[in-house]
């Protein structure tokens, strides 16, 4: 008894080591013989680390803007660690560039890249599905999604095939992050048939195309989003995953699928004790996000970055999202150090009390030009105009003389540049930068202070991501070992 409570607490201290440091702890370990070494390749599901060609069952999450790097994404695939581009309000062009990088550095993997969904900006999404199938880019991330677009079904249905035996065939695969089960059952089960129809008739897909999408699912694998940074229900991962894992269950034997659709889970993962019980639950793996944007390799500012690293679990707030504003979604962001999410709730309010920027009373209107924008509204609109005139044309068309939509857009200039002054540091709007972030960067923050990770400088997301695997499979088999040392 002795023996063993001297063994736990070293080996307690294996949470912030190395991987070669805590292989060595593994041998003296294992001297007790009563269960095997459990390691950090062995967590998670077998089948979704084969099906990504990857080392563990572990994923970074896309953050838009590019904070999910190029660098990152390299950096995560070259440990055998799958990550997603952040090509969420990206230029067509930087994201072109991203691809010619990724797959130059990372010629057979593992890479994914980020699809998000705005119901505002469709144009944009299926330039980027053009952009992804024009380079083979055979892994996507889905998020967002509030329903399925001909997009997202035209990305699927265009790796499909048989082959010499008739089996299907998927080469482009989903690996959508939901948070509502209704969602989650649209990915799970084949797309609607006027979508296909409508591909078909614009000549996107073949007919054997069609027929052979109608018998798969959209999604591959489901990343159940629980309590997470930027786009968020906020919704507790206990009660959400049995949800959705029996959904998955039962539509897996309804549509006798040949492979089961994996069940991942993110939203704060971001230290063992988090991902441990995710993977105690059943996923079949992990996905993190805020944590890795405090990383060396984050596409974002330092300044970003060193407040990320003292971020407490209560430091956060929702606010309205950009990319969906005049529908009342919400983001969660960082409130430290930034009044972004006062302010843009403050611009809500005015959008859905008045029906033009003329309605708002002037004291009103002048607060907001001066203290949120920085310059007249007048001067926000046009430059807008000048944005959507060179990206997306048709979207002045539908606003027209339509007052309130015109108001949306002066107001969705403030909450889409925002996340970009953060990323730069811009010290004019210093007091307005979103930073999405969720409460698992308080529970990081708490889990690595007082040693080298506590400072954003020494933080990589590859030694983050071994160190927390690490951890989980110390956690795991101190759990079992209590079972048998009473």
């Amino acid at each position: 008894m002795q023996n063993f409570a001297k063994y736990l607490q070293n080996f307690k201290k294996t949470y912030y080591l190395t991987k070669e440091l805590f292989l060595k702890e593994k041998l003296a370990s294992d001297t007790i013989g009563i269960v095997p070494t459990i390691l950090p390749e062995d967590l998670g599901s077998t089948d979704f680390k084969q099906a990504y060609c990857l080392k563990y069952a572990y994923m970074g999450g896309s953050m838009a803007n590019e904070i999910s790097s190029a660098e990152m994404v390299i950096s995560m695939g070259k440990a055998g660690i799958l990550c997603s581009y952040g090509a969420g309000g990206v230029s067509p062009k930087i994201i072109e560039k991203a691809i010619i990088d990724i797959q130059k550095e990372l010629p057979n993997g593992p890479y994914c890249f980020n699809l998000i969904h705005s119901p505002y900006e469709t144009a944009a999404e299926m330039n980027a599905v053009k952009l992804y199938l024009k380079y083979n880019i055979d892994i996507i991330e889905a998020s967002a999604y509030i329903n399925l677009t001909p997009s997202l079904v035209y990305y699927r249905a265009s790796g499909l095939s048989r082959d010499k035996n008739g089996n299907i065939i998927i080469k482009n695969k989903v690996i959508a992050k939901v948070s509502r089960t209704k969602i989650a059952q649209r990915f799970m089960e084949p797309p609607s048939k006027k979508f296909v129809k409508k591909l078909l008739e614009e000549g996107l897909i073949t007919q054997e195309q069609a027929d052979l999408v109608m018998q798969v699912p959209i999604a591959d694998s489901i990343t159940i989003e629980a309590d997470s940074g930027g786009h968020t229900d906020n919704r507790p991962l206990i009660s959400i995953y049995t949800v959705i894992k029996n959904l998955r269950d039962q539509l897996h034997e309804k549509y006798n699928l040949k492979d089961k659709i994996h069940i991942g889970v993110a939203g704060g993962i971001s230290t063992p004790h988090s991902a441990l019980a995710a993977f105690s639950m059943g996923a079949d793996y992990v996905v993190t996000g805020s944590i890795n944007q405090s990383c060396i390799e984050a596409g974002t500012s330092e300044h970003v970055k060193n407040l990320l690293q003292s971020v407490l679990v209560s430091d956060v707030a929702m606010a309205p999202a950009a990319d969906m504003f005049e529908m009342g979604v919400r983001v969660q962001v960082l409130k430290k150090g930034s009044l972004y999410a006062v302010r843009a709730q403050k611009l809500y309010d005015l959008y859905i009390r008045y029906d033009s920027i003329n309605d708002i009373p002037k004291n009103e209107k002048l607060k907001v030009e001066k203290q949120f924008f920085g310059k007249t509204m007048e001067a926000v609109w046009q430059e807008t105009v000048a944005f959507f005139k060179e990206r997306d044309p048709a979207k002045l068309e539908k606003v027209g003389d339509s007052e309130k939509q015109k108001m949306a857009l002066i107001f969705r200039w403030y909450l889409g540049l925002s996340p970009l002054w953060a990323r730069k540091a811009d010290k004019e709007h210093k007091s307005d930068y979103q930073i999405w972030c969720g409460p698992s960067m308080g529970a990081f923050n708490d889990w690595v202070k007082n040693t080298d990770l506590a400072l954003a400088e020494n933080r990589k997301v590859v030694d983050i991501a071994e160190r927390l695997m690490v951890g989980v499979a110390v956690l795991y088999r101190e759990n079992i070992l209590k079972c048998f040392f009473k």
